[in-house]
């Protein structure tokens, strides 16, 4: 991805944050299935149940309320979210923060915590291993280390949800979940003339 605090580029249109949302869902998919294929990976089981479902909300509101007091009280993250945010969801409208939510929330839940947590032990290693990684998935550019760091933050918090529950539709709900409600808080606070994440 371009880097959003070079102002010599041109922002990306709706389409293509779109295509590119879909191409790398596509992508992480496939080497989530090929990886599993390759290395006899079992899945953690995906159990749809009440409990699954509050524990992914209570889980997304944590990771909503801490990236909120993060913003507010770290600047380098804040500038880096804001402009990570503004590449990503000005242009897309209402309605794509769906797409921003499933898309990443099922292909990255797939590959870090269902395959590469597993395949690498389902411990602590492997849990701060996939949680750096999906970290630096998120950074976009170097300055944009702030955001990768809490992106590994998240990461931690979703796969040690994955290894407690034993259940990846947790760390789904949580990651869909949180995507959309930032994703909105930001876009309402913008259109209010005021950041809000």
């Amino acid at each position: 991805m371009t880097n959003p605090n070079n102002s010599d580029l041109e922002p990306l249109t709706r389409v293509q944050i779109l295509v590119v949302m879909g191409v790398t869902a596509l992508i992480l998919l496939m080497v989530a299935k090929v990886w599993q294929k390759l290395d006899s990976v079992t899945l953690l089981p995906w159990e749809l149940s009440f409990q699954a479902i509050l524990w992914g909300l209570g889980l997304a509101l944590l990771i909503i309320l801490s990236s909120s007091l993060i913003y507010r009280l770290w600047p380098a993250y804040r500038h880096s979210a804001d402009s990570y945010l503004e590449l990503v969801l000005k242009p897309l409208t209402w309605s794509d923060l769906i797409w921003l939510g499933l898309l990443p929330g099922l292909s990255e839940e797939l590959l870090f915590r269902g395959v590469m947590l597993s395949a690498l032990g389902l411990n602590l290693g492997a849990l701060i291993i996939s949680s750096c990684i999906f970290g630096i998935l998120h950074m976009s550019g170097s300055q944009q280390w702030p955001y990768a760091i809490w992106a590994t933050i998240v990461g931690l918090m979703l796969g040690y949800a994955a290894l407690i529950t034993n259940n990846l539709l947790v760390p789904i709900i949580a990651h869909i979940v949180t995507n959309i409600c930032s994703s909105l808080l930001w876009k309402m606070g913008n259109k209010l003339g005021f950041p809000s994440n």
